[in-house]
């Protein structure tokens, strides 16, 4: 598979996802987390900081809306055990209630509280975000230079946060390449930053190829 054919089926995905979100008003309509996550073959967390952050995101999206109810619009994207909270609230007091509901989730460390204070955010903006997302997983998977499977991509009101356990080199690359993209207001890094070194230890080698014997006729 090229890399142009990755990059239409990128495109052909998300457009079937807006147009069902906007077919059905029942139906959830999937943000740029879920889209940045359909790609992934590989990474570099340990399989259990991934069912830790599984874990975390289910909790803290349930804790939250017995804590906060209708009243908010707040995603939950865990990774390596830092929260990232993006969406809407309506007041200060509600914000830092919801940073305060998460922290207490079992195996977060971290929390970057994002939300904003204002009302939630239409269908037709969540749409735009979901195609923001997908033009910039696409970005990234047609780049030569970065490993897209190391990031996951939240876009919320134009916005896009960059997660991932990633070198500074790839973190800054990946931050230019996504600001290239129409439709981005802001570029915001959330990464865990491991040295070059470390990224030698954690990625894969190449399976070595056996040598080729002479035929003999």
């Amino acid at each position: 598979m090229n890399r142009i054919f990755k990059t239409r089926r990128w495109l052909a995905a998300a457009a079937a996802v807006v147009v069902a979100s906007q077919l059905s008003a029942c139906a959830p309509l999937v943000l740029g987390s879920a889209v940045g996550g359909a790609f992934v073959a590989t990474d570099r967390r340990t399989s259990g900081a991934q069912l830790e952050d599984q874990g975390i995101e289910i909790k803290a999206s349930s804790r939250l809306k017995e804590s906060l109810g209708e009243r908010a619009h707040i995603n939950v994207n865990s990774y390596n055990r830092l929260a990232l909270l993006t969406g809407e609230v309506a007041s200060e007091a509600d914000r830092q209630l919801a940073e305060r509901t998460v922290a207490q989730v079992e195996n977060v460390q971290k929390v970057v509280n994002e939300l904003g204070i204002m009302g939630a955010s239409s269908l037709t903006a969540r749409a735009n975000d979901v195609l923001i997302a997908t033009k910039v997983k696409a970005t990234l998977v047609d780049a030569r230079d970065v490993h897209s499977n190391a990031f996951r991509v939240v876009v919320e009101r134009g916005e896009v946060y960059l997660q991932g356990m990633v070198t500074e080199r790839e973190g800054q690359r990946a931050a230019e390449l996504a600001a290239s993209v129409s439709g981005v207001q802001r570029v915001i890094k959330v990464f865990h930053l491991i040295s070059e070194e470390e990224l030698a230890r954690r990625t894969p080698k190449a399976p070595e190829q056996p040598n080729e014997r002479p035929s003999h006729r």
